[in-house]
């Protein structure tokens, strides 16, 4: 038991609201099962002044997408010097710009794929880079705006230059990667299991796989040669180390294996506010690895500070 009071801020004004919503309540249960006392905070402008008012040890942070894992509530806590959960303002901000973040994962070391950035207006009716290609917004998260180009593509999609296009004027234009969707979280500073991911009823995996129950299938441990499983984990340790996360972050990857066992494996970004929904993938490994979804909770509750 423990006499700590635990704010879970969840919620919040981002296109991933509902995804917060369901990663809060689930980790905020689970606190109080290991015997936190626990306040669910549902964020609003006037967070600072909520968590003047409730004065809680330790903020889970269970927020998605902007606001919540771009530094901005991070630099608000550091501010309330209230310790907190997951990675610090710096790394936040880095690991939510997809553009910067692969400028920095590539100094280090780890494969990417070739990408540019543009206005989404520049696009237009003749094609950026040759097709197949990816068009991305630079900072969201949950799939959310994300467009595959196919080879057989005769221009653009309208739907990138539109009125109905609200994730930004800046997007990322990137090589469309051929083959297996593969996933792997760090906890600390160990690697978890690699997951592949398998969308049941989608091109890829898009909001709806990644959130609704039986949108995607989980095969952990990925069923790929030991070479490649362990080169998957070690990049995706170095991509946590190389952008100074802290807690609990997970990377996602492409693995084309059409023409050899070891085939290519290309790091697309890091996610350093995992999903912890009832079908969340950080949670599956942290199982496999024989920690209960309380443990898992736990370890980030007491692993929380600031100056992250």
């Amino acid at each position: 038991m423990s006499d700590k009071h635990v704010a879970v801020l969840m919620g919040g004004f981002s296109s991933e609201r509902p995804v917060s919503l369901s990663s809060g309540n689930a980790c905020a249960e689970a606190l109080q099962s290991e015997g936190y006392r626990v306040t669910r905070v549902d964020v609003g402008r006037d967070i600072a002044a909520v968590l003047s008012e409730i004065k809680p040890d330790v903020a889970f942070n269970a927020l998605h997408g902007p606001f919540g894992e771009d530094g901005t509530i991070q630099g608000v806590l550091e501010y309330l010097e209230i310790p907190y959960t997951h990675s610090g303002v710096l790394a936040s901000a880095l690991s939510m710009d997809k553009h910067q973040a692969k400028h920095v994962a590539k100094a280090a070391g780890i494969p990417v794929a070739e990408a540019r950035v543009m206005d989404r207006f520049e696009i237009g009716g003749v094609h950026p880079i040759t097709p197949p290609y990816v068009v991305k917004p630079v900072r969201e998260g949950s799939s959310f705006g994300v467009v595959i180009v196919q080879e057989n593509q005769s221009h653009p999609p309208q739907v990138i230059g539109s009125a109905e296009w609200r994730y930004g004027d800046r997007v990322l234009v990137e090589r469309y990667i051929y083959g297996r969707e593969l996933t792997c979280g760090v906890m600390g500073d160990v690697a978890l299991g690699v997951t592949e991911v398998i969308p049941t009823g989608n091109a890829f995996y898009d909001y709806d796989a990644k959130y609704a129950q039986g949108g995607s299938k989980h095969v952990i441990p990925a069923q790929i040669s030991p070479n490649v499983y362990q080169k998957i984990q070690t990049i995706a340790l170095k991509a946590h180390q190389a952008m100074g996360c802290r807690g609990v972050s997970r990377s996602d990857f492409r693995y084309d294996d059409r023409f050899s066992e070891d085939g290519e494996v290309i790091w697309l970004e890091i996610n350093t506010q995992p999903g912890m929904t009832p079908t969340s993938l950080v949670p599956e490994m942290a199982a496999h690895a024989g920690r209960s979804f309380g443990e898992l909770v736990r370890w980030m509750v007491e692993d929380a500070s600031c100056l992250r």
